[in-house]
Formats: C-alpha cells, sequence, structure tokens
C-alpha cells in the first residue's frame, strides 16, 4: 500500500483525475466507484485492493454521498488534508457546473436539453466497468463461506426490496456474531458507529432553520447532508418533505425534474441541491445549496481518517468492517443488475457492453475514452436513428 505525502506534481495529479472523473461518472455510485477502482488501483497503483474496500466499507457506515466521500478519502489517502479538500471539489464542480447550466435553461426556457441519446450509449459501457470492478474486489472483499453466505443473502435480499441499509447492518452483525466479539457495548464505543446516530440527535435542531430564505435553505441542506443514507431516492422524499411540503418552495413537478437532472448528469446525484437552490434562490441559492449539502461529508471523513486503521486493527469492529465490505459489494452487484435490465436494450447496446469489456479486461486504456465512446455512438443512433 503506498501513502505518499506532499508534492505539487501529486496534487495536480490528483486534481486532473477526479475532474476527469466528475465529467465522466454517469451511472451513479457503484460507477463511480468502479471508475475509482480502475484509476486509483488498477492503473495507478496508488493503494491496493484491500484498502480500497475498506474505504469503500467505512464510507458506508457514515451519512452522505458514498461515491463521493470516497473521492474525499483517496484524496487524502494520497496527499492528505490538501488531496482530500481538493479530490472532493474536483468530483463535486462538473457536476456543479453542468446542473447550473441545465437549472438556468430550466427556469428561463421551462425545459432541459436532453441525454437520452448520450445515455443510450454511455450505460452499456458503465454495465461494463461496475462488472470488472466488482470481478476484481470479488476476490478482496468476499473471503471465505461466510463473507460469500452474506453476499449472496444480501444481494438475493436486495433485489426483493429489502432496505439497503438495514442489509448493510445485518451483514456487519452476522459477521460479527458468527466470528464472536466483545460486547455490543465495546463495538458501540467506536466513533464511526456512534457518529450518524450523533447526527440524527441533532435534526431536530436543524429540522427547522430560521432567518433570511438563503439561510434557511443552506441549512436545510445542511441538516439533509448530515443525515442522509441511501440513493437519489432517499434524497427525494428529504427534499419533498422540506421544500414541497414544509417550505413550500418547490411544486411536485419541480421536484420531479430537480431528481431527474441529478440522475442524468455525471458525478454526484447530490448536486439535485444545485438545480434546487438555483430554482429557488438563483446563483446564490445553487451555491449555498451545495455547500450545505456536501460539507457534512468532508466533515464525515475528516473524522473517519483518524479511525479507519484502528476499525481494521481490532477483532471485533475489524468483523463488522469484513460484513459490511461485503454487503457493499453485494449492493454494486444489485444496482448492476437494475442498471443492465435498463441499458441492455437492443443488440448494439448488448455489444457495446460486451466490446467494453474485453477491452477493458485486455487493456490499460483509461476508461474515459470508453464512456466518451459510447457517448458518441448513442448520440449517432440517436440522430440517424
Amino acid at each position: 500500500m503506498s501513502q505518499p505525502v506532499g508534492g505539487r506534481g501529486r496534487l495536480r495529479e490528483l486534481a486532473l483525475l477526479f475532474l476527469k472523473l466528475g465529467i465522466i461518472g454517469f451511472g451513479g455510485p457503484a460507477a463511480h466507484i468502479a471508475m475509482m477502482r480502475e484509476d486509483v488501483v488498477r492503473r495507478r497503483g496508488w493503494i491496493d485492493d484491500r484498502r480500497f474496500v475498506d474505504l469503500v466499507g467505512a464510507c458506508n457506515l457514515i451519512p452522505g454521498p458514498n461515491s463521493t466521500e470516497l473521492a474525499i478519502h483517496l484524496g487524502y489517502e494520497r496527499v492528505r488534508w490538501r488531496g482530500l479538500v481538493t479530490a472532493g471539489v474536483c468530483f463535486i464542480v462538473p457536476a456543479v457546473v453542468i446542473v447550473l447550466i441545465l437549472a438556468w435553461t430550466y427556469v428561463e426556457y421551462g425545459e432541459t436539453p436532453g441525454f437520452d441519446g448520450v445515455l443510450y450509449g454511455v450505460k452499456p459501457v458503465v454495465v461494463s466497468i461496475i462488472v470488472m470492478a466488482l470481478l476484481g474486489l470479488l476476490r478482496t472483499a468476499v473471503k471465505g463461506p461466510l463473507l460469500a453466505g452474506v453476499a449472496g443473502g444480501v444481494l438475493a435480499a436486495y433485489l426483493l426490496g429489502v432496505n439497503e441499509l438495514l442489509l448493510l447492518a445485518l451483514s456487519a452483525v452476522v459477521v460479527w456474531g458468527v466470528r464472536g466479539g466483545r460486547s455490543w457495548w465495546a463495538a458501540n464505543r467506536s466513533p464511526a458507529l456512534v457518529l450518524p446516530a450523533v447526527v440524527m440527535a441533532a435534526q431536530p435542531v436543524l429540522g427547522d432553520p430560521s432567518g433570511g430564505q438563503l439561510v434557511r435553505l443552506f441549512l436545510t441542506f445542511l441538516k439533509i447532508g448530515s443525515v442522509l443514507y441511501g440513493s437519489g431516492y432517499v434524497l427525494l422524499a428529504f427534499v419533498r418533505a422540506d421544500f414541497v411540503e414544509r417550505l413550500g418552495w418547490l411544486t411536485e413537478t419541480q421536484l420531479l425534474d430537480a431528481i431527474a437532472i441529478g440522475q442524468v448528469t455525471p458525478g454526484p446525484v447530490f448536486t439535485t441541491a444545485t438545480f434546487v437552490g438555483y430554482v429557488v434562490a438563483g446563483y446564490p441559492g445553487a451555491v449555498l445549496a451545495t455547500i450545505g449539502i456536501f460539507l457534512p461529508s468532508f466533515v464525515f471523513v475528516a473524522l473517519l481518517t483518524r479511525i479507519v486503521d484502528r476499525i481494521r486493527d481490532r477483532a471485533w469492529s475489524s468483523a463488522l468492517l469484513d460484513g459490511v465490505n461485503a454487503g457493499a459489494l453485494a449492493l454494486m452487484a444489485g444496482v448492476t443488475l437494475q442498471l443492465a435490465r435498463e441499458a441492455l436494450v437492443d443488440p448494439l447496446t448488448v455489444g457495446l457492453t460486451v466490446v467494453a469489456g474485453l477491452l477493458l479486461w485486455r487493456t490499460r486504456l483509461n476508461s474515459a475514452w470508453y464512456v466518451a465512446s459510447g457517448g458518441v455512438v448513442g448520440v449517432l443512433v440517436t440522430l440517424l436513428g
């Protein structure tokens, strides 16, 4: 495992990498994690698969967008505190810029440009990228029959509709229980596990911000970023409760449009906040909403960096982390199956997936080229069809 510190060259390399990932990062958190693994582990060798899996599992213990938090943590691994900030900001900014342009178009003209052609070609390629990452991580995260059984059970339960947070918790508890460990009190003293509980306790304090509209906007998104676990659909529930029902700043139609923009643009789905902020209060609202929803992730990861190694070094917490890792990999597999059903709609998309998979297997060409090529194919097919 490599953990170099300092160096302007390393910081510049880190910034360029995560800017690129922020631009090509279609497909949601599972795709982002796969792309990060391709660049950071396979192509550059900054860390090994075991460390990468541990960071993925640790990020699942805290609220917020997991792939963004993984980017932040990988930045810390590479260039410590400057890297922590640089990687996170560079991963977020491209999506924020794209969403701002779409938000301006939406407010001015009542609609946004379509992404159907781009996504038609990009999604099959993203499926291949995730599958290759899953195969690469499988031997690291699923070691032995216990973890294999946990992963298989999580995958089946997820496909049946069981909540992903419950499944991650059960994964950790089952592995910890089978391997044996200390008392639950000892487990609950871990800051990584107590932190979300502290934040949840703070929710009522943040739940009714006072002051001007911009202050309310910022504090509401700060609350959401501090307590939200789960997918973009969970974000939908939070935004609806606060901005449609409680504050009345959005209509149901505007809410659905905001979520759609977050889903079809690259980078973190949480840039939905940027769109909402612009619709509510223009550019100042977009900036404050974006800072509010992402700021907790930087704080949580900064705290998490201090305890990840201790989690792995102790038997009871290592068992918990192994369980979370196996469960998280199974959830990635479940998301991939769902994405594949949506993406592989005809022989051409199946062919794109197969070709991209073979190239990923046989070459070390940057995955950005495959994503870009898929997008070009999708646009051409749409224009000619």
